[in-house]
């Protein structure tokens, strides 16, 4: 039911404006980081792939069943992530019936994300994503995968991922802080070239969940 529910919500919504969302969670960690990226986002993915998303992002809870009414929820933060049982089996049945969820790791999230997404997916293990992958092959193509937007502990920035019957579901980004380069400039000062490749890789995870 709530599957049907979910495609009802995404077929009548075609030629309208879509709506994306932030998920507040509990734990303690800052839910809330990067207050400009999501709209930042929005504005370009807009401009310059032809989405047509609410300026402004709304927020929902891991629990709600509001949350059917979004086809791409972003998480972010420094710290701790807890979900309560009930908010796993949520989060469970919104991405089997086709929702998709983007943690974006804000330095610090990482041990905490594993092992909520381990809770919410137990029989499913996060897999590297190849570079290969059209989630950074269209529009625009990151010939090595995920780029390298902040340093964080000078590792390689990892794209990991949720598949379910071949449909990534589930976005895991490391070592890259990709929310951070969509942010206003002022915020972290990065050159205006590190924030472009930001907001292109942010539009082909739009454009993958919108187009395919």
């Amino acid at each position: 039911m709530k599957k049907l529910f979910f495609l009802f919500l995404l077929i009548t919504s075609i030629g309208f404006s879509q709506e994306i969302a932030l998920l507040k969670y509990n734990g303690g960690g800052d839910w809330y980081a990067n207050p400009t990226s999501l709209p930042n986002l929005i504005k370009y993915a807009n401009q310059n792939i032809n989405t047509n998303i609410k300026a402004k992002p709304a927020t929902v809870e891991p629990g709600s069943p509001d949350i059917f009414g979004y086809p791409f929820v972003h998480m972010t933060g420094h710290g701790n992530v807890v979900f309560s049982d009930a908010e796993i089996v949520n989060l469970r049945n919104y991405l089997l019936s086709g929702g998709f969820l983007h943690a974006d790791d804000n330095y610090g999230m990482d041990q905490y994300i594993r092992r909520e997404i381990k809770r919410i997916f137990p029989n499913n293990d996060l897999v590297e994503i190849p570079a290969s992958h059209t989630i950074f092959q269209k529009p625009n193509v990151f010939a090595t995968g995920l780029p390298k937007i902040h340093e964080h502990d000078n590792k390689r920035p990892q794209a990991f991922g949720i598949f379910i019957e071949n449909r990534l579901v589930l976005l895991y980004t490391y070592e890259c802080d990709l929310g951070d380069g969509w942010e206003d400039p002022e915020v972290h000062n990065n050159p205006k070239e590190v924030r472009e490749k930001a907001l292109k890789m942010g539009s082909n995870i739009l454009n993958y969940i919108f187009n395919n």
